[in-house]
């Protein structure tokens, strides 16, 4: 709504620094009462404010956008001891809330927002996470993500453990927590912007009690942009208030669609607004226990990153040069793992552009402060062409994103970061995708006909970008539509269209369950193919990242060791998304003595962290294999979920073959001394043998063995999970983890049992074969 700000393009840059500075962003002047006009209260609840008892509000929130209520719903001991916070909540509500044929646009799909015991804390760091959890438009079960900022702190603080957003709104409207004076209302919101860099700007003035800085710090903005509206990778963008670049930054809520469901439901933004705080919000029962892990904490980050991962000077970016060393960065969609160029995208590459490079953090008190922010970025393409504007970041993923699609330009890298955040469009799945259809491209499967005039060849900027502004815009060309909806929709429209041969284009689509894979290449790693493939929402490496303990730090090197692996880190690394926390403080930076410990890679001595802090908070008496029994409950709940929606099984945790090994001939003939050396070490062929041999048939042996070895993981890992052959939670198991009262769960967890049993699937050692059984079968999601 252009007539509701000016601009003002000659703003001047100071530089970097290390204190308040004015960056050259493009300066925009908001017409507060134009926009305060266009609210109708189309609904005001009022609650009790009441204070936090030990990390938690006590009450969870329901908003109902197509009656217009609002319920408070109080916040048990046993639902507190079985989903313990964060993603658990998220889970039972939307368990309560939906039945097991509710898809992600339906008015009664559940969009959650949760906070957890040890959200909000500041005395430790990475304590202000929010886990948000929806049914997914590209899986079509339950995803979860989680994101930096304010919001889910802010709203334990205004009273909620959880919010829980269900029906459609018939216009644009903004849901409000009012954590000042205890209310919450829902407001039309006509004249706002949508796209997220300046909605958040326009709502943290518009929502500040005054006209300063330290107002607007204790406002946050939920959002997502236009392109969450087109596409199926729409993100939550979450605000926080930068007092020293006097703007509202952005953190995302990435993976599986949430910004699509929040704009399908007509939601423009969430806001909370709260008094203050004091960093004693969540009224711990033992604050100087909290205080005295926290002070070790930040002491041995202080000392320690800067010889360890760096990531207070560079962020999650150091990982790019790592990967590249490895054989492991994405380049051409996957086919290859390094590439000549890498180096211009080095983290020592985006420091240069850091426009302030003290350590700087998304939540108070995080000592890692992995943020990074580049000011005064002048955009070359789209709506906002001309324009200077922020980029927080980038993170690693979209790092190594923009070298999958072959761009080896720290701007343009940095400018399709600006427009996926702004769009609200995740940056993995949307590289992961176009990568997918350059390399459709480049066989001649898909042609510029084919992709509505666009140019799809590896490394075009402007293909990329354009691709981006035509989503954004509801473009309505086939092309433009399908890809939109990701790598799953586009393999099954190729092979619907009869365009291609059918098996390359799935065993080249990156995707499991409908969902993008993060930037790693897991050829010649067993474990992370598992740690992808196996994941409960599909290929996201918050879930197993195994890679760097796998293929860098060689630290699960049998077969067992990887299989007892993708048992422990999933449901371990699930356990930050009970609690609200950030999973980089536990071993990014790591104690001295950790490589004398029993199991260095678990990090003992920040796993007892978490034990003194979460008993700090909440004053339970608890140890290291009670945070492993809290998160192995809700990890499991989340699997039988996906059965009860009809998915969860063997058939759904196949991964593409490009994950796992070389799909065409010019990937053999670059890793060849590799391949031919795994022909003779793995199966017993003699360099005779294997010389007379076509690449086309080395690749079919490979390919046959490593389907092989990874169905014989996955059997380790259901086996070691308590799970079926065909990967379904047992009753058994259910009724151990604690959910006796769950009697529709474990009749529905019996009942696939059976179903499974009478088609022969509960066996061990369930093999990959030609025909009907082929991934291309297996997980078609098409709607």
């Amino acid at each position: 709504m252009t007539e509701c700000f000016n601009e003002d393009k000659n703003a001047r840059l100071i530089g970097r620094s290390d204190g308040p500075f004015e960056t050259n962003n493009t300066k925009h002047t908001w017409d507060l009462e134009k926009l305060r006009s266009g609210h109708r209260v189309l609904m005001e609840y009022e609650y009790e404010m009441r204070p936090i008892d030990r990390g938690y509000a006590g009450r969870f929130l329901r908003v109902d956008l197509s009656s217009g209520s609002v319920e408070e719903v109080p916040l048990t001991d046993d639902i507190k001891k079985k989903f313990t916070g964060g993603k658990g909540f998220g889970l039972k509500q939307i368990w309560d809330m939906v039945g097991p044929d509710t898809r992600w646009n339906d008015p009664e799909n559940v969009l959650a927002l949760n906070s957890g015991p040890m959200n909000g804390t500041t005395q430790y760091s990475g304590m202000g996470k929010c886990l948000s959890t929806t049914i997914s438009p590209s899986t079509n079960v339950i995803c979860d993500s989680n994101a930096g900022g304010y919001f889910a702190p802010y709203m334990k603080f205004a009273g909620f453990d959880s919010l829980a957003i269900t029906g459609k709104a018939d216009e644009d409207v903004i849901i409000f927590i009012d954590g000042i004076e205890g209310k919450i209302r829902i407001e039309t919101a006509p004249f706002e912007e949508t796209n997220s860099h300046l909605l958040a700007e326009q709502l943290t003035h518009l929502y500040a009690t005054e006209d300063t800085d330290e107002a607007r710090q204790k406002v946050t903005v939920v959002s997502a942009g236009k392109g969450s509206e087109n596409s199926y990778w729409g993100v939550l963008n979450i605000s926080f208030f930068d007092p020293r670049r006097k703007v509202a930054r952005l953190k995302q809520h990435g993976r599986g669609g949430l910004g699509t469901v929040l704009r399908d439901k007509k939601v423009k933004a969430v806001v909370a607004r709260i008094k203050g705080f004091t960093g004693m919000e969540n009224n711990p029962a033992d604050i100087d226990k909290i205080a005295r892990t926290g002070i070790k904490h930040h002491t041995q980050i202080r000392d320690l990153d800067k010889s360890q991962c760096n990531m207070r000077t560079v962020g999650t970016g150091n990982l790019v040069e790592i990967m590249d060393a490895y054989d492991l960065l994405p380049t051409e969609n996957y086919r290859f793992g390094g590439f000549p160029k890498a180096s211009k995208i080095f983290s020592t590459e985006f420091y240069k552009l850091f426009t302030q490079v003290i350590p700087d953090g998304c939540w108070y008190g995080c000592t890692m402060a992995c943020a990074k922010t580049v000011d005064g970025l002048l955009l070359r393409t789209g709506p906002y062409k001309g324009q200077r504007v922020t980029v927080d970041g980038p993170e690693y993923e979209t790092i190594a994103g923009g070298s999958n699609m072959s761009l080896w330009d720290p701007y343009w890298i940095l400018e399709f970061n600006f427009y996926c955040d702004t769009y609200g469009l995740d940056t993995i799945s949307a590289a992961t995708t176009i990568a997918f259809i350059m390399e459709m491209y480049e066989y001649g499967i898909l042609n510029k006909e084919r992709c509505d005039g666009l140019e799809f060849s590896f490394g075009n900027a402007d293909a990329i970008m354009q691709f981006l502004h035509r989503i954004a815009d509801g473009d309505q060309g086939e092309f433009i539509k399908v890809g939109a909806r990701g790598a799953r929709r586009i393999k099954d429209w190729l092979i619907e269209k009869d365009w291609g041969d059918h098996q390359l284009i799935e065993d080249c689509g990156m995707e499991v369950k409908g969902l993008e894979y993060s930037e790693y290449v897991s050829k010649e790693s067993l474990a992370q193919q598992g740690g992808f493939a196996l994941a409960s929402k599909g290929p996201q490496h918050d879930e197993a990242w195994l890679i760097f303990m796998d293929m860098v730090n060689d630290q699960i090197p049998t077969f067992k060791d990887k299989a007892e692996a993708l048992h422990y880190f999933p449901i371990w690394r699930t356990w930050f998304g009970l609690t609200g926390l950030c999973k980089l403080p536990w071993n990014d930076t790591t104690p001295i003595t950790n490589p004398e410990t029993d199991e260095p890679a678990k990090v003992p001595e920040h796993v007892q962290n978490y034990v003194d802090i979460m008993s700090g908070v909440t004053g339970w008496d608890i140890k290291g294999s009670d945070l492993f029994d809290q998160s192995e409950r809700v990890y499991n709940f989340q699997r039988s979920m996906n059965v009860w929606m009809g998915k969860g099984r063997r058939m759904d945790d196949i991964p593409p073959y490009r994950s796992m090994g070389p799909v065409t001939e010019v990937e053999y003939v670059s890793r060849k001394d590799r391949y031919d050396e795994q022909l003779k070490d793995k199966l017993g062929l003699s360099e005779e043998v294997i010389g007379k041999m076509s690449i086309p048939e080395r690749i079919l042996l490979i390919k046959e063995f490593r389907y092989d070895q990874y169905h014989k993981l996955a059997d380790a890992v259901y086996c070691r999970r308590g799970w079926t052959p065909n990967g379904v939670p047992t009753p058994e198991k259910m009724k151990e983890l604690g959910f006796i009262d769950e009697t529709e769960m474990l009749e529905t967890l019996q009942k696939a049992i059976d179903s499974d049993d009478e088609k022969g699937l509960n066996v061990w050692g369930g093999k990959y074969t030609e025909g009907e059984d082929t991934p291309s079968e297996k997980q078609r999601y098409w709607e």
